[in-house]
């Protein structure tokens, strides 16, 4: 009797729980068996979203003005560097040609001097005549200043080149490299015993590091050309950085490219965006996504975009409200929406907190045939 008792207290709970499903689901459809989505208060935001990488804001190659070998490298990835300190020593090993070049230079720089030395004479002696004014004198003192200098650094140039040092009024330049600035090594490309090729005007030379100060990070992306009209500087930045999944940092757009670039048949457009101060550890090359806040709103009516219509190249919105009978059937009523996220619109009028709307099941493929 009482396994009986218990039986049916247990079939009528399920009987119950499949009473109250039904009624669920009967509430959230009309007559005719279609969805029912009520209009609802809610958030939205309006956005663009940019794709790209944590970067510092500035990066410094480490080149060699001389050809040579790698001594000693005096500096790994990651070390912090200050100004002036030294990375790389380079063992001149200079080619014929650059030999060649060094002492062409220096001849070239001398005949210079000599014909700007003996033009200037020549204008002291006019001007102290009085046959020639005094802004050709400064002219040609100028020129003669100039051709001093550029023997100098001629001179110079090919001591560093043959010897790998330079000795000079103001001290010994030798051939080792320095940081161009402070921060921290970002890259090492040689190790010692490498060979350098120098930067010159005719080539780009050999990258021994790079450097950049990891304190003023910056967020480097692109943005679809579709978005970017509606973007303007210090528009609100949410960015989610790849390796910290639960975090997010926030930032104001600083930079937007004037002209787009191609890239796998998209147009796109180079933004930047200036990170705002955090307590997160940010490294360079960090893959991140930034969404920037076009418009947002809150306390809003909004609805599933799925529910609502448009027509006239769409301007114009529509939903379905449920007929008053079952053989009624759905009512088309336009509605006047405002701004949304690809999922959500805002309705700004035509419905009421907690109305519902009709949603028609998706079309298969074959039902217009």
């Amino acid at each position: 009797m009482a396994k009986l008792f218990k039986t049916l207290i247990i079939l009528l709970v399920l009987a119950a729980v499949a009473a109250g499903v039904y009624a669920f689901a009967r509430n959230n459809k009309d007559d005719q068996g279609n969805k029912l989505v009520p209009a609802e208060s809610g958030s939205i935001t309006e956005k663009a979203i940019a794709v790209g990488q944590i970067q510092p804001r500035q990066k410094f190659s480490v080149k060699s003005k001389i050809s040579g070998i790698v001594r000693t490298a005096r500096a790994d990835v990651g070390d912090t560097v200050k100004t002036g300190d030294p990375i790389f020593e380079i063992v001149p090993d200079p080619t014929p040609q650059e030999l060649t070049e060094v002492d062409r230079t220096l001849d070239s720089a001398r005949a210079s001097f000599e014909r700007a030395r003996s033009e200037h004479d020549r204008a002291q002696e006019l001007s102290r005549s009085g046959v020639l004014p005094k802004a050709e004198l400064d002219s040609k003192r100028e020129a003669f200043e100039l051709a001093k200098i550029a023997i100098a650094r001629a001179e110079q140039s090919r001591q560093l080149t043959r010897k790998g040092h330079v000795e000079s009024s103001s001290g010994r330049m030798d051939s080792i490299i320095r940081a161009p600035a402070a921060g921290t090594i970002l890259t090492r490309a040689v190790n010692p015993g490498d060979p350098v090729v120098p930067l010159t005007s005719f080539q780009p030379g050999t990258e021994l590091a790079t450097v950049a100060d990891m304190r003023d990070l910056i967020f480097k992306g692109t943005v679809d050309e579709i978005d970017v009209g509606k973007l303007r500087l210090g528009l609100i930045a949410r960015i989610k950085v790849g390796a910290l999944p639960t975090d997010v940092v926030t930032g104001k757009v600083a930079r937007i490219a004037p002209q787009a670039q191609q890239k796998e048949g998209a147009t796109l457009f180079d933004v930047e965006i200036e990170l705002n101060p955090t307590d997160k550890v940010l490294r360079a090359g960090y893959s991140a996504n930034a969404d920037l806040i076009i418009r947002e709103k809150k306390d809003v009516l909004v609805l599933p975009e799925r529910v609502v219509t448009f027509e006239d190249g769409g301007k114009k919105a529509f939903v379905e409200l449920p007929g008053a009978t079952e053989k009624d059937e759905p009512k088309k009523t336009e509605i006047q929406v405002g701004i949304s996220d690809g999922l959500n619109v805002e309705i700004v009028s035509g419905l009421k907190k907690g109305e519902k709307v009709v949603e028609r099941p998706p079309k298969k493929i074959g039902d217009d045939f």
